[in-house]
């Protein structure tokens, strides 16, 4: 079997723990901060005159409705961009600044209906509910960040000294990375040698791990062009299989690519250099 072949065969299911699935400590900070104004907005469910219960509140506590956009599932950063009745875009954001304005994206997004009906009883519960679908956004962050764990803890072990997120103009003399500025997850120096380590996971295929071979393939080439350096990726996962093509690719230009199975290997090496 090619050596290429055998590490594709050495890639793994995943690399989830429990813990992957939902980030409770950030839905529960992220609810924290806004549930005062929840709480006053509880006072809507149930009303049948939706105006003037936005009007109490609005002469009590106009800043309260910012938190409109959460109940529809938008977070404040992402800036969303809606039509108004003149078919115009506006920012999601523009309508939560007078009574009339409130009523029509409350009336407009059904939000309406569904605080008449009282089929939400407590909106700090439900936009709590809300934060654990959104954070479903971030595992594909988390897997990478799993995996940085993983390594960072096989160098522990093997008692090896490294630094982590160093940025690449912490390194004067190498030449040719672009403009962009550079981190690597992890950097070995060594006597007469600085690994520079990037570090990924993927449990799915799509454009990332295209992307992400392509970019490498350019960029380690201009690294080891300089002898006092190396570029080390350390990557795993079944995604790779939608992806191989690319990764072959890499695998040919890059001397040192290793998976979690083949790493003890890069491991051995490091501890041997002085």
């Amino acid at each position: 079997m090619a050596k290429f072949d055998v590490f594709l065969s050495q890639l793994k299911e995943t690399n989830a723990t429990l813990g992957f699935f939902t980030d409770f400590s950030k839905v529960c900070l992220s609810v924290a901060k806004i549930a005062v104004k929840l709480n006053q907005l509880n006072f809507l469910l149930g009303k049948d005159n939706l105006r003037a219960a936005v009007e109490l509140i609005y002469n009590e506590n106009p800043k309260a409705f910012e938190v409109l956009d959460i109940l529809v599932a938008v977070r404040k950063k992402d800036k969303k961009l809606v039509l108004n009745e003149k078919l115009q875009p506006v920012l999601l954001e523009s309508y939560f600044n007078d009574v009339d304005s409130i009523c029509a994206y409350i009336e407009g997004t059904g939000l309406g209906e569904v605080f008449r009906s009282k089929k939400i009883t407590n909106l700090v519960d439900y936009v709590f509910g809300v934060e654990v679908g959104l954070d479903t956004n971030a595992r594909k962050n988390r897997s990478g960040k799993l995996m940085a764990k993983a390594v960072a803890k096989v160098f522990t072990e093997a008692g090896i000294v490294y630094e982590e997120e160093v940025n690449s103009t912490t390194f004067n003399d190498l030449k040719g990375l672009g403009k962009d500025l550079k981190r690597f997850d992890f950097v070995i120096r060594k006597k007469d040698k600085i690994f520079l380590i990037e570090t990924n996971f993927y449990n799915d295929g799509g454009s990332k791990p295209n992307e992400v071979a392509r970019s490498y393939s350019d960029i380690a080439p201009k690294i080891n062009a300089n002898k006092k350096y190396e570029f080390v990726w350390i990557t795993d996962g079944k995604g790779w299989l939608k992806a191989k093509n690319k990764l072959e690719e890499a695998y040919g230009i890059i001397p040192r690519v290793y998976n979690l199975t083949t790493l003890p290997s890069f491991v051995e090496e490091i501890k041997k250099l002085a």
